[in-house]
């Protein structure tokens, strides 16, 4: 009897949020996921049972990208790609430093919000990358970036900055893939506006230092904000489109 063939997603803050929403779609049959966040999620673990589902879960922090990625270069060089019709990473996790002024942030809190939000998505991806570049089937790079890597924002300059960086290096990413004979798809995308608590952290800001707070309010309010599960879904149907990486960087509105 032959084995059965998986299709392998690797995803990053599974433990909350839209990545939780990510990580329950992305349980079903046929499929190995493993996720890696600074928590488990006891929940994931009943739902891949029940399901039927391969799950593993890694306690990683992500500040320490290199760590991360060591190790899951690791794992990718000790799994047979024979059994994998597909390998998916999806770099989701990021930070917000404080809703500050740049000339009043704190340099380790900059530093961590780039080291989540930037550094480790980039070690991720060379380590994913190089471990499978041999591998004959399909492969794909999801980050997912935000409408504020793309536009300014005044006291975000730490996140603005890694959604930037991320979507410059996916670029760059997309064009290394382009000359392999079996290069990845690879693309960073918006995912539109979420509820999630990094809202709440938006809306609880003080205004003084952060005067798009209204804004954020204003979506709120009028009900402008996607569930996590909704845009969980979104994503990871564009992740499934035919055309998915023909363009390096997008949004799932546009």
């Amino acid at each position: 009897m032959s084995t059965p063939v998986q299709h392998l997603y690797i995803l990053t803050g599974a433990s909350r949020g839209m990545g939780l929403a990510m990580a329950q779609l992305l349980l079903q049959p046929g499929h190995n996921l493993l996720c890696l966040s600074r928590n488990t999620q006891p929940t994931l673990q009943a739902a891949a049972v029940q399901a039927g589902a391969a799950l593993t879960q890694w306690p990683v922090d992500l500040a320490d990208g290199a760590v991360a990625a060591r190790q899951l270069q690791d794992w990718l060089g000790s799994q047979d790609p024979v059994l994998f019709a597909s390998a998916t990473l999806i770099n989701n996790a990021g930070v917000i430093p404080a809703l500050v002024p740049l000339r009043d942030s704190s340099p380790a809190d900059l530093a961590h919000a780039l080291r989540v939000g930037l550094e480790a998505p980039m070690q991720l991806c060379a380590a994913f990358l190089g471990a499978t570049r041999n591998w004959e089937g399909a492969r794909k790079v999801l980050n997912v970036s935000s409408g504020l890597g793309r536009r300014a924002m005044a006291s975000q300059a730490g996140y603005c900055a890694a959604k930037a960086g991320m979507d410059h290096f996916t670029r760059c990413l997309a064009m290394d893939e382009a000359l392999m004979t079996n290069g990845a798809k690879v693309c960073s995308l918006a995912p539109g506006v979420i509820d999630t608590d990094m809202q709440v952290q938006l809306r609880g800001a003080d205004a003084a230092n952060f005067p798009d707070r209204g804004s954020f309010e204003g979506l709120k309010t009028n009900g402008q904000l996607t569930s996590p599960e909704e845009a969980a879904g979104r994503v990871l149907a564009y992740l499934a489109r035919p055309d998915f990486g023909e363009q390096p960087v997008a949004d799932v509105r546009g």
